[in-house]
Protein backbone atom coordinates (compact mmCIF):
# COMPACT_ATOMS: atom_id res chain seq x y z
CA UNK A 1 0.00 0.00 0.00
CA UNK A 2 1.56 3.48 -0.94
CA UNK A 3 1.44 6.21 1.23
CA UNK A 4 -1.81 8.23 2.17
CA UNK A 5 0.04 11.39 1.66
CA UNK A 6 0.25 13.91 -1.87
CA UNK A 7 3.71 12.44 -3.76
CA UNK A 8 4.60 15.38 -5.76
CA UNK A 9 7.82 15.70 -8.24
CA UNK A 10 11.13 17.20 -6.21
CA UNK A 11 10.51 21.06 -7.64
CA UNK A 12 6.87 20.94 -6.06
CA UNK A 13 8.33 19.66 -2.85
CA UNK A 14 10.89 22.43 -2.79
CA UNK A 15 8.24 25.21 -3.46
CA UNK A 16 6.19 23.60 -0.45
CA UNK A 17 9.08 23.30 1.84
CA UNK A 18 10.08 26.53 1.08
CA UNK A 19 6.56 28.29 2.23
CA UNK A 20 6.91 26.05 5.41
CA UNK A 21 10.12 27.50 5.92
CA UNK A 22 8.77 30.78 5.75
CA UNK A 23 6.69 29.91 8.78
CA UNK A 24 9.22 28.39 10.96
CA UNK A 25 11.43 31.40 10.76
CA UNK A 26 8.24 33.35 11.83
CA UNK A 27 7.94 30.83 14.53
CA UNK A 28 11.56 31.09 15.49
CA UNK A 29 11.24 35.24 15.40
CA UNK A 30 8.37 34.61 17.70
CA UNK A 31 9.93 32.47 20.67
CA UNK A 32 13.14 34.74 20.38
CA UNK A 33 10.06 37.79 21.26
CA UNK A 34 8.57 35.31 23.97
CA UNK A 35 11.97 34.61 25.04
CA UNK A 36 12.84 37.81 25.74
CA UNK A 37 9.40 38.77 27.03
CA UNK A 38 9.98 36.05 29.57
CA UNK A 39 13.24 37.33 30.83
CA UNK A 40 11.63 40.74 31.43
CA UNK A 41 8.97 39.70 33.60
CA UNK A 42 8.87 41.12 37.42
CA UNK A 43 10.01 38.85 39.99
CA UNK A 44 8.56 38.07 43.50
CA UNK A 45 10.54 37.62 46.80
CA UNK A 46 10.11 34.41 48.14
CA UNK A 47 8.67 35.41 52.08
CA UNK A 48 7.78 32.07 52.86
CA UNK A 49 10.40 29.44 54.06
CA UNK A 50 9.93 25.77 52.76
CA UNK A 51 11.72 22.54 53.40
CA UNK A 52 12.76 19.57 51.60
CA UNK A 53 13.77 16.07 52.09
CA UNK A 54 16.24 14.74 50.48
CA UNK A 55 18.82 12.11 50.72
CA UNK A 56 21.48 14.15 52.09
CA UNK A 57 18.59 15.07 55.09
CA UNK A 58 16.01 18.33 55.12
CA UNK A 59 17.19 21.31 52.79
CA UNK A 60 15.37 24.97 52.55
CA UNK A 61 14.72 26.07 49.22
CA UNK A 62 17.58 28.36 49.00
CA UNK A 63 20.04 25.38 49.74
CA UNK A 64 18.47 23.41 46.91
CA UNK A 65 20.31 25.78 44.38
CA UNK A 66 23.55 23.91 45.60
CA UNK A 67 25.94 26.91 45.13
CA UNK A 68 24.66 28.35 41.91
CA UNK A 69 22.65 31.58 41.59
CA UNK A 70 19.47 30.20 39.26
CA UNK A 71 17.06 26.73 40.09
CA UNK A 72 14.65 25.04 38.02
CA UNK A 73 12.21 22.88 39.79
CA UNK A 74 10.35 20.88 37.96
CA UNK A 75 6.85 19.69 39.90
CA UNK A 76 6.29 15.91 39.19
CA UNK A 77 3.39 14.16 39.64
CA UNK A 78 3.97 11.68 42.11
CA UNK A 79 1.15 11.41 45.02
CA UNK A 80 1.71 10.28 48.61
CA UNK A 81 -0.23 7.22 48.21
CA UNK A 82 1.32 6.80 44.58
CA UNK A 83 3.33 3.24 43.75
CA UNK A 84 5.12 4.80 41.08
CA UNK A 85 5.21 8.38 39.33
CA UNK A 86 2.91 9.53 36.39
CA UNK A 87 3.89 8.23 33.19
CA UNK A 88 3.95 11.42 31.13
CA UNK A 89 6.20 13.10 33.79
CA UNK A 90 8.26 10.29 33.81
CA UNK A 91 8.46 10.41 30.01
CA UNK A 92 9.75 14.17 30.16
CA UNK A 93 12.59 13.78 32.71
CA UNK A 94 14.12 11.02 30.97
CA UNK A 95 15.71 14.32 29.13
CA UNK A 96 17.18 15.78 32.26
CA UNK A 97 20.21 13.52 32.85
CA UNK A 98 22.13 14.82 29.52
CA UNK A 99 21.12 18.44 30.16
CA UNK A 100 22.28 18.60 33.54
CA UNK A 101 25.91 19.24 32.72
CA UNK A 102 25.65 21.93 30.65
CA UNK A 103 22.60 23.84 32.89
CA UNK A 104 25.16 22.95 35.84
CA UNK A 105 28.32 24.87 33.55
CA UNK A 106 25.97 27.73 32.98
CA UNK A 107 24.93 28.67 36.66
CA UNK A 108 21.64 26.82 36.64
CA UNK A 109 20.47 23.69 39.01
CA UNK A 110 17.52 21.51 38.08
CA UNK A 111 15.42 19.87 40.59
CA UNK A 112 12.32 17.53 40.42
CA UNK A 113 9.92 17.84 43.61
CA UNK A 114 7.57 15.49 44.27
CA UNK A 115 4.94 15.01 47.04
CA UNK A 116 5.40 11.22 47.69
CA UNK A 117 7.79 10.68 49.89
CA UNK A 118 11.85 10.03 49.79
CA UNK A 119 11.95 6.26 50.02
CA UNK A 120 9.27 6.09 47.24
CA UNK A 121 11.01 8.89 44.53
CA UNK A 122 14.35 6.73 45.22
CA UNK A 123 12.66 3.63 44.77
CA UNK A 124 11.14 4.62 41.37
CA UNK A 125 14.43 6.70 40.58
CA UNK A 126 16.01 3.11 41.04
CA UNK A 127 13.78 1.87 39.01
CA UNK A 128 14.07 4.32 36.10
CA UNK A 129 17.99 4.63 36.13
CA UNK A 130 18.01 8.45 36.81
CA UNK A 131 20.70 10.94 38.38
CA UNK A 132 19.08 14.35 38.38
CA UNK A 133 18.05 15.63 42.13
CA UNK A 134 14.99 15.01 43.54
CA UNK A 135 13.36 15.71 46.57
CA UNK A 136 10.48 15.53 48.37
CA UNK A 137 8.05 18.51 48.55
CA UNK A 138 6.33 18.35 52.33
CA UNK A 139 4.40 20.90 53.05
CA UNK A 140 2.76 23.40 51.21
CA UNK A 141 5.43 23.84 48.43
CA UNK A 142 3.64 22.60 45.85
CA UNK A 143 0.16 23.41 46.84
CA UNK A 144 1.60 26.99 46.63
CA UNK A 145 2.70 27.04 43.06
CA UNK A 146 -0.69 24.97 42.18
CA UNK A 147 0.10 21.77 41.19
CA UNK A 148 -1.17 19.91 44.44
CA UNK A 149 -4.24 19.72 45.58
CA UNK A 150 -6.25 18.42 48.98
CA UNK A 151 -9.29 16.37 49.22
CA UNK A 152 -11.05 19.63 49.75
CA UNK A 153 -9.43 21.58 47.22
CA UNK A 154 -10.24 19.28 45.06
CA UNK A 155 -14.22 19.26 46.69
CA UNK A 156 -14.92 22.59 45.59
CA UNK A 157 -16.37 24.28 42.37
CA UNK A 158 -12.87 25.32 40.67
CA UNK A 159 -8.98 25.10 41.29
CA UNK A 160 -6.58 27.14 40.08
CA UNK A 161 -4.27 25.80 37.31
CA UNK A 162 -2.15 27.09 34.51
CA UNK A 163 -3.04 30.72 36.09
CA UNK A 164 -6.67 30.12 35.43
CA UNK A 165 -9.54 28.58 37.28
CA UNK A 166 -10.10 24.98 35.98
CA UNK A 167 -13.39 22.44 36.66
CA UNK A 168 -11.32 19.70 39.32
CA UNK A 169 -13.13 17.00 37.07
CA UNK A 170 -10.63 18.13 34.61
CA UNK A 171 -7.96 17.92 37.23
CA UNK A 172 -5.98 15.46 39.12
CA UNK A 173 -4.40 15.80 42.84
CA UNK A 174 -1.38 16.46 41.24
CA UNK A 175 -0.13 18.12 37.96
CA UNK A 176 2.79 18.91 36.43
CA UNK A 177 5.01 22.56 36.09
CA UNK A 178 8.23 24.07 36.04
CA UNK A 179 9.07 27.25 38.65
CA UNK A 180 12.11 29.25 38.10
CA UNK A 181 14.02 30.97 40.84
CA UNK A 182 17.04 33.04 41.64
CA UNK A 183 18.55 33.66 44.62
CA UNK A 184 21.09 36.82 45.20
CA UNK A 185 24.35 36.57 46.94
CA UNK A 186 22.40 37.57 50.23
CA UNK A 187 20.34 34.55 50.19
CA UNK A 188 17.20 36.33 48.77
CA UNK A 189 15.59 34.04 46.68
CA UNK A 190 12.83 35.41 44.15
CA UNK A 191 10.08 33.54 42.15
CA UNK A 192 10.90 34.34 38.19
CA UNK A 193 8.59 31.99 36.20
CA UNK A 194 6.30 29.12 36.43
CA UNK A 195 4.63 27.27 33.33
CA UNK A 196 2.28 24.33 32.85
CA UNK A 197 0.25 22.10 30.99
CA UNK A 198 1.57 22.30 27.02
CA UNK A 199 4.12 25.13 28.28
CA UNK A 200 6.30 22.27 29.16
CA UNK A 201 6.69 20.26 25.91
CA UNK A 202 9.75 21.96 24.75
CA UNK A 203 11.45 20.64 27.43
CA UNK A 204 10.64 16.87 25.87
CA UNK A 205 13.40 16.64 22.92
CA UNK A 206 11.83 13.25 22.09
CA UNK A 207 8.55 15.29 21.41
CA UNK A 208 10.54 17.93 19.03
CA UNK A 209 12.19 15.41 17.04
CA UNK A 210 8.57 13.33 16.17
CA UNK A 211 7.42 16.54 15.34
CA UNK A 212 9.59 16.09 12.34
CA UNK A 213 9.28 12.50 11.48
CA UNK A 214 6.68 11.83 8.68
CA UNK A 215 3.65 11.03 10.58
CA UNK A 216 4.59 13.12 13.50
CA UNK A 217 3.46 12.37 17.05
CA UNK A 218 0.41 10.07 15.54
CA UNK A 219 -1.87 10.06 18.34
CA UNK A 220 -5.61 9.96 19.38
CA UNK A 221 -4.99 12.14 22.42
CA UNK A 222 -2.34 14.14 24.08
CA UNK A 223 1.01 11.80 24.39
CA UNK A 224 -1.41 8.70 24.49
CA UNK A 225 1.40 7.01 22.93
CA UNK A 226 3.89 7.49 26.27
CA UNK A 227 4.42 5.05 29.00
CA UNK A 228 7.24 4.79 31.15
CA UNK A 229 10.59 3.53 28.86
CA UNK A 230 10.66 0.24 30.52
CA UNK A 231 6.92 -0.68 29.80
CA UNK A 232 7.79 -0.21 26.24
CA UNK A 233 6.93 -3.83 24.28
CA UNK A 234 10.54 -4.58 22.91
CA UNK A 235 9.79 -5.06 19.62
CA UNK A 236 7.88 -1.80 18.14
CA UNK A 237 4.57 -1.73 16.49
CA UNK A 238 3.18 0.41 13.30
CA UNK A 239 0.58 2.93 14.73
CA UNK A 240 -1.95 2.92 12.27
CA UNK A 241 -4.31 5.60 14.16
CA UNK A 242 -3.37 8.27 10.96
CA UNK A 243 -2.75 6.12 8.42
Amino acid sequence: MGPNHAVVSQEEWLQARRSLLALEKEHSRLRDKINTQRQALPWVRLEKSYTFDTPEGPRTLAELFDGRGQLLVYHFMFGESWDAGCPSCSFLVDHFDGALPHLNHHDVTLVAASTAPLEKIEAYRQRMGWDFPWVSASGDFNGDFHVSFTPSEMAKDKVVYNFTEIDPKDAFEELPGLSAFYKDEDGTVYHTYSTYARGLEEMAGTLMLLDRAPRGRNERTNMDFVRRHDEYEDTPKRHACCD
